[in-house]
């Protein structure tokens, strides 16, 4: 494991447990009773996603519809928040907005993921109101959109790779010459993509040379998140947050 710590949003004593959309096994994902049983379960880190209203509220939510989790539907940037406040996630629970969330878990570190480029500025504008720079990591599979970001950010900010510098960082691990930036802190990527894999003692070892954490996502099997711990990676992603906390229990490295 890489023992340099480039931002504060990663100072965490070993391995990072990240309750994916705060646990999204239960059907309950990015809500606030998904939040907060991760929190109670012991997790700081959460991902989560964020999509702007039509009137640039920011809202926790991964698809661009409301239309798969939530009794309701359409598209979050066509509708203003007034409606989309009244959308349940499972019929039961709310939407919450990104702000409230940074309010009511002061103590968790969370990990966006920025759907959509009309999320952006108010992301960055909702972070340099709150002054929760060392809370926020900030990622996308848009290379330019995470580029922005660092822009807009500085080294503040801390931001995962896009796919370019994912591709870019994998290469070098087998031995290709490629151009890899060093703005980001940590790169984030599934451990296969498309049946071709991405993580290994390769791409760990070139992560860390440039003093990256690797985070692995979703990770949602014991005998994974072992494999993937062995390997030295820096933090899991999963969905079933139960197993990850107890496999780092049984490793002797849940904090």
């Amino acid at each position: 494991m890489t023992t340099a710590i480039r931002h504060p949003y990663l100072d965490h004593p070993g391995p990072i447990p990240f309750a994916h959309r705060g646990g999204a096994a239960d059907g309950l994902e990015n809500t606030v009773a998904a939040f907060r049983h991760a929190v109670e379960l012991g997790y700081r880190y959460i991902e989560t996603d964020v999509h702007a209203t039509s009137d640039g509220r920011l809202v926790a939510f991964h698809d661009a519809t409301l239309d798969r989790v939530t009794d309701a539907g359409g598209r979050i940037a066509d509708l203003p928040w007034s409606e989309v406040r009244h959308a349940r996630v499972a019929g039961t629970e709310p939407v919450p907005l990104f702000e409230e969330l940074l309010e009511t878990f002061p103590e968790v570190r969370w990990n966006v993921d920025v759907k959509a480029e009309p999320a952006l500025l108010p992301l960055m504008d909702l972070i340099e109101r709150t002054r929760a720079w060392d809370r926020i990591c900030v990622g996308s599979f848009s290379e330019a959109r995470v580029a922005r970001a660092q822009r807009l950010g500085g080294p503040r900010l801390a931001t995962s790779y896009g796919t370019r510098g994912v591709l870019g960082l994998r290469l070098r691990s087998i031995g290709v010459p490629a151009a890899v930036r060093r703005s980001a802190v940590c790169a984030q990527v599934p451990e296969t993509q498309s049946g071709i894999r991405v993580v290994d003692h390769r791409f760990v070892r070139e992560a860390h040379a440039r003093g990256l954490q690797v985070h692995v996502w979703t990770v949602n099997e014991a005998e994974r998140m072992h494999r993937l711990l062995d390997l030295g990676v820096d933090g899991i992603m999963t969905d079933h947050i139960e197993t990850l906390r107890d496999v780092m229990k049984d490793r002797g490295i849940w904090v």
